[in-house]
């Protein structure tokens, strides 16, 4: 149980300023000695963030074995989050997914999971060689967006593959959508299986009034919560939250196989403040973040031809819930493509957003925005539609195309391979990833085969300007394939 009293303490801020009074003489690394052996680098960041970019030591507690003040820093976090336990992760929530992954699978282990998952998830795979077994979401047609898994689906993929060790669930998806990860978790547990969630757009959760179920209250193993998002703490911070049927010093092992031993106090510290702002103000604040996202959307639905969706899409299954705080759009009604829309807001009205794939935009909404910006976002989408609007005829209408997994994914990456035109891999099997990023949902993951389907959609992405990744080949002209067919 969360109090004032507790949540009110940082300790990680309070230990870097008292080592920063104290004037002790470094003779230990970074090499730039609190800014004083690079002028232009402390002059660029400022003089206090580089006096608190310091090493490891006896005051200031390890990363990798905390025994004082980031130990204590991650009890308060636990407490906060209502889990078990709570690691601070310094490598991105990517190091955190990776992590509980790799805490209840081994290699050859089974792990059911939506395939609209993070590239970081298939690393995962990749990296401690267990093998998924997709629930494909089903598509809602409209928006062109993948939804999320059925209650159904997952049970049959339960069902068919008993000696599964997990179940991992997108809560929310990048564009808001949540399945009932309370009743899955349940399913799971009753046939012995652990449930890890992906909450990289979920901190909020935790911590607003009328959000969607976070993944601790609805009795999840494992969460991986992407605090720099939506908690506001310094990107590349995040946090691992462990439920009470996980071992904290099996999971602590993990944790150090992957993330550096030189972990940022910079880092450190704004999850530790951040932690304690959304203890103490995180239900205001959301409230006042929900607020905002709904009045841009109905001002963006006034306009026409946008479709800024919300929980309307709820239908007690594949959208179990919506996060009301994500302002997605759909584009297409204009006859033009997210990433067209998003590249016009950047190039034409200097508004950066989130995102834009195919067919929607992503604005994300935070306790930084205000309602004068919200009003510039709103008349830049306006001026768009009346200067930009065409024909929807031969757009693409989704962006998510259902894989066949031939090899696992770790097997099909090691393997040898070779490098061919595009066109000339159909039929084939990919050897690498290839995604538009962001949201980083691979169109193509190791394993899998190519159709024309697949290849059509990579052509259509990259005509119409979206960041395409993953291949060797910058260009993505080319891609690897497994060496001598399959």
């Amino acid at each position: 149980m969360k109090t004032i009293q507790t949540q009110n303490k940082a300790p990680i801020m309070d230990a870097l300023n008292d080592f920063i009074t104290s004037r002790v003489v470094p003779f230990d690394v970074p090499g730039h000695k609190r800014g004083k052996g690079n002028k232009e680098l402390t002059w660029f960041l400022g003089e206090r963030c580089l006096s608190l970019d310091v090493n490891s030591m006896k005051p200031l507690d390890n990363l990798c074995h905390p025994v004082s003040v980031i130990k204590e820093a991650e009890d308060l976090a636990a407490e906060a989050f209502g889990a078990k336990n709570a690691f601070f992760m310094v490598n991105g929530t990517t190091s955190a997914v990776q992590a509980m992954i790799m805490s209840v699978c081994k290699k050859n282990d089974k792990i059911i999971l939506p395939r609209n998952v993070h590239r970081s998830v298939i690393n995962s795979l990749i990296l401690c060689g267990a093998v998924p077994v997709y629930v494909n979401p089903e598509l809602n047609q409209r928006l062109g967006i993948s939804l999320g898994m059925s209650l159904k689906a997952v049970e049959q993929a339960i069902l068919n593959n008993p000696d599964a060790k997990a179940v991992l669930v997108n809560n929310p998806t990048y564009y808001g959508i949540c399945s009932d990860i309370e009743s899955i978790t349940k399913l799971a547990h009753r046939h012995g299986m652990k449930v890890l969630a992906d909450e990289a757009h979920g901190t909020h959760f935790y911590f607003g009034k009328d959000m969607p179920i976070s993944a601790m209250a609805a009795g999840a193993d494992l969460a991986a919560v992407s605090m720099h998002k939506s908690g506001g703490s310094l990107t590349q911070s995040s946090i691992l939250l462990l439920g009470h049927q996980v071992n904290p010093h099996y999971v602590r092992q993990i944790i150090n196989l992957t993330q550096t031993t030189s972990g940022s106090y910079l880092l450190l510290s704004s999850l530790d403040i951040s932690r304690k702002k959304l203890a103490l103000d995180g239900e205001d604040t959301f409230k006042q973040v929900m607020e905002m996202a709904q009045y841009a959307r109905d001002e963006i639905n006034s306009i026409g031809g946008y479709y800024a969706y919300s929980k309307e899409l709820v239908n007690g299954d594949t959208v179990f819930d919506f996060d009301a705080t994500k302002l997605s759009i759909n584009t297409l009604g204009i006859g033009m493509a997210g990433i067209e829309v998003y590249d016009i807001l950047r190039d034409e009205y200097d508004i950066q957003i989130e995102f834009g794939d195919i067919g929607n935009i992503l604005a994300y909404i935070s306790i930084g925005d205000s309602h004068k910006n919200l009003e510039r976002l709103v008349s830049a989408l306006a001026e768009i539609k009346r200067i930009y609007q065409k024909d929807k005829t031969g757009m693409l209408d989704h962006e998510y195309i259902n894989p066949t997994v031939m090899v696992a994914p770790q097997d099909a990456f090691y393997a040898e391979k070779q490098l061919v035109m595009l066109e000339d891999s159909i039929g084939e099997i990919c050897t690498e990833f290839v995604m538009c990023y962001p949201p980083g949902i691979p169109i193509l993951a190791p394993g899998e085969l190519i159709t024309q389907e697949i290849i059509d959609y990579i052509k259509y992405a990259k005509e119409k300007g979206c960041l395409l990744t993953g291949t060797e080949d910058l260009q993505t002209n080319k891609i690897n394939i497994l060496k001598g067919g399959h």
